[in-house]
């Protein structure tokens, strides 16, 4: 079984590979885990994931700059359904729109936008009562505590951040976990074979390794 992380240019790719491959260590496991810029590698693999870190509208444009990248990534994941797991960026351009600095179509795969995390959260003067970005250790609040991601992983779990921007789902049941931060932020998101987490796992110890060993032995 072959996992690929997409490079494209963002995103804590060395990081992420070493968590996945010590995942599959301490599981056992005989996955086989690339880092690739190649669209016909993704395409191939068995499962895809898609580190992202700055602005929403350059690691769009950044995976937009590699050859057939976005069809691969569709006929994977929509085509042939393929688990899919986006990381912070790479789980905010799984929404239909992002509204960092103008207007920006997404993949379209979770419908709702991605949004300032200090848009209607203030004080009566308009400022954030709240730091922004968050950045650092926060408790998990699991709202679908029965996905098979989040197996293992208890109430309050720790995870790891560092995020301007999140995601507002219009559909409650796509959100899997949150996290308070001026008001409950959208922490993790699933729907069929495709879930995505605004914190890092490759960053966040016990809860992020438990998480990667479920994506990797995930049957959606």
């Amino acid at each position: 079984m072959t996992i690929a992380i997409i490079d494209y240019g963002s995103g804590n790719l060395r990081s992420a590979a070493k968590a996945f491959e010590r995942a599959v260590r301490e599981t056992g496991g005989a996955e086989r885990i690339i880092v690739t810029a190649r669209a016909a590698e993704v395409a191939a693999a068995d499962r895809i994931v898609l580190p992202g870190v700055g602005a929403f509208a350059d690691c769009l444009a950044g995976l937009n700059a590699v050859e057939g990248m976005m069809d691969a990534l569709e006929d994977a994941v929509v085509g042939r359904a393929r688990p899919f797991l986006g990381i912070c960026v790479g789980m905010q351009l799984m929404a239909a729109r992002g509204l960092e600095h103008g207007v920006h179509q997404g993949f379209g795969w979770i419908d709702g936008d991605v949004v300032s995390l200090a848009e209607g959260k203030g004080d009566a003067g308009g400022l954030p009562v709240h730091r922004i970005p968050h950045m650092g250790w926060n408790d998990l609040t699991l709202t679908a505590p029965a996905h098979p991601l989040l197996a293992g992983i208890e109430p309050g779990a720790h995870a790891y951040f560092a995020h301007s921007y999140h995601l507002v789902c219009k559909k409650p049941d796509d959100v899997l976990a949150t996290v308070g931060h001026g008001g409950p932020v959208t922490a993790m998101v699933g729907r069929e074979n495709m879930a995505g987490t605004q914190f890092h796992p490759e960053k966040s110890q016990a809860t992020g390794l438990r998480l990667i060993a479920n994506f990797l032995s995930w049957r959606p």
